[in-house]
C-alpha cells in the first residue's frame, strides 16, 4: 500500500512511516522545482514573443497574440499544479514533524486527538499550519489551536495575509511604493497577525 492510499483512512497517521513520508517529501520537492522551472520558461517565452511583436505587422501580432494566449493557459495549468503540489508538500512536511514527535505528542495526549480526527479534517489542518522549524511547545500550541479554532477563522487570517501580499506586490509593480516600504509593511503585517494569535 502506497502513501497516497493511506490518506482518507481512519487513523492513517498511525500507519504512516517516517521513511515513506521522507521519500514523498523528496518526490514533491523535485516536482515543485520542475514545475517552477517550467513556469519560468513559459514566462520567458511569453516575454520573448511579446518583444517579437513590437513593430511587427498586424498579422504577425495576431499570430503572436494567439501563441501568447496558449502559453498563458499552459502557465495557469502549471501554476495550479504547483499550488496543489505546494499544499501536498506542506502536509507531508508537517506529517514528518508530527511523526518525529510522536512519543512526546502521546505523552501530552495530543496524539489521540490527531489519530481520532476525521482524515480530511486532519489533512486540511496540517496544510494550513506551518510546523517547520518550530520548537516542540510551539508545535503543540499550533496543533491545539488548529483543532480548537473554527476553520473559517483560520482561513480568514490566511486570506487576509494573501490579500495584503498581493496588494503590496501590485503597489511595487505600479511604482506606487518602493520595495523596502512594501517589505516593511508585509513584515509588520506578519507581526500583527502573530500578536493576534
Amino acid at each position: 500500500m502506497g502513501i497516497r492510499d493511506m490518506f482518507g483512512r481512519k487513523n492513517f497517521i498511525e500507519k504512516l512511516s517516517l521513511r515513506e513520508l521522507q521519500a514523498e517529501e523528496i518526490r514533491l520537492r523535485n516536482r515543485l522545482e520542475r514545475l517552477k522551472k517550467d513556469i519560468d520558461q513559459i514566462e520567458k517565452k511569453k516575454k520573448q514573443l511579446f518583444q517579437e511583436g513590437i513593430g511587427a505587422d498586424i498579422l504577425k501580432k495576431k499570430m503572436l497574440a494567439q501563441e501568447i494566449k496558449g502559453l498563458d493557459m499552459e502557465q495557469k495549468l502549471k501554476l495550479k499544479d504547483f499550488t496543489t503540489a505546494q499544499k501536498q508538500y506542506t502536509l507531508i512536511k508537517n506529517l514528518i514533524i508530527v511523526k518525529k514527535y510522536e512519543q512526546e505528542l502521546r505523552k501530552t495526549g495530543l496524539w489521540e486527538k490527531l489519530a481520532n480526527v476525521e482524515p480530511e479534517q486532519l489533512e486540511q489542518a496540517l496544510i494550513k499550519v506551518n510546523l517547520d522549524g518550530k520548537e516542540f511547545d510551539e508545535i503543540v500550541s499550533n496543533l491545539n489551536r488548529v483543532f480548537e479554532m473554527e476553520v473559517a477563522e483560520f482561513e480568514e487570517t490566511e486570506d487576509q495575509t494573501e490579500r495584503e501580499l498581493m496588494k503590496a506586490w501590485a503597489q511595487v509593480e505600479a511604482g506606487e511604493a518602493d520595495v523596502e516600504e512594501a517589505v516593511e509593511k508585509v513584515v509588520s503585517l506578519d507581526k500583527d497577525l502573530e500578536e493576534e494569535e
